[in-house]
């Protein structure tokens, strides 16, 4: 009878502080998530590159960390895009030559492009020169810019395609630099002629902006009218997301799930900390 009645009152207990600890760790679980959405809207979030439209300086299997706070916040700042902010709050303009991750206007993908222009500015393209307000961006050729070929990386029609010092295959492409009249200086490939070259005059509306890739003849930017996957014509600021800060991992593609080793092989280590 006394292990029978010792038993029975046993039993309630530990299934009480059974009770408890699932309740308090499905407690922590929501705490933790609620922090990790907190990080992610207001402060830093991470994005991959999947694609060349931004050579040289991000690469196609780049994972890049973005700083929410610089601009301020909207609905695209939170998971889900949730719509529990109302237009923009904090809002701060980007500046010229900011490499920013924002909302396509059409879609609602996430993009990254460089900020060239802003409302009030006057910007055209000739022959792939950037006119700003009447003068042109100074623009000069450097070394050629020189990329290896793997999974992640197929030589595009304005490459040449060759071999480094150790055999292996390369892509090489015609570089130049661009300065800002802020001074903000960047590189950029430029294939050769195109239609694209050629581009304006506009003005920037309020409220809006005119973006660039990189990779100026591989890049469907504000050139371009918006178009679901395509162009996206010029943007509007309340679709900015954040501004890209650092490189913290980049991978040529050759990884196999399958094979470890390959984790480290695929993996291009000179690239991560890379401030942008």
């Amino acid at each position: 009878m006394d292990g029978k009645t010792e038993d029975t009152i046993a039993r309630p207990e530990a299934a009480a502080q059974e009770k408890e600890s699932l309740g308090s760790f499905a407690l922590f679980v929501l705490k933790l998530a609620l922090a990790v959405m907190i990080f992610r809207s207001f402060f830093f979030s991470p994005f991959s590159i999947p694609s060349e439209s931004m050579l040289p300086r991000l690469w196609n299997g780049d994972y890049l960390i973005a700083s929410k706070w610089p601009y301020g916040f909207t609905r695209y700042s939170l998971p889900f895009n949730l719509p529990l902010i109302p237009g923009r709050i904090m809002a701060s303009q980007p500046e010229r030559g900011d490499v920013v991750i924002f909302k396509h206007p059409i879609d609602g993908s996430d993009y990254i492009k460089r900020v060239i222009a802003l409302p009030g500015d006057t910007v055209e393209l000739r022959d792939g020169q950037i006119i700003l307000n009447g003068k042109p961006v100074d623009k000069k050729r450097v070394e050629d810019f020189v990329i290896p070929v793997s999974p992640n990386t197929e030589c595009a029609w304005g490459a040449v395609e060759g071999r480094d010092i150790e055999g292996e295959a390369v892509c090489r492409y015609k570089q130049f630099e661009e300065t800002l009249p802020s001074g903000k200086t960047y590189r950029v490939l430029d294939f050769g002629q195109t239609p694209a070259d050629n581009y304006g005059p506009a003005i920037v509306p309020e409220g809006r902006m005119f973006l660039l890739g990189d990779n100026r003849d591989n890049s469907q930017d504000s050139r371009f009218p918006a178009a679901p996957a395509g162009g996206i014509g010029l943007v509007p600021q309340d679709n900015l997301v954040g501004k890209a800060s650092v490189v913290m991992w980049s991978t040529d593609g050759g990884a196999e799930w399958v094979n470890p080793l390959s984790w480290f092989s695929a993996a291009r280590w000179d690239r991560m900390t890379d401030g942008i």
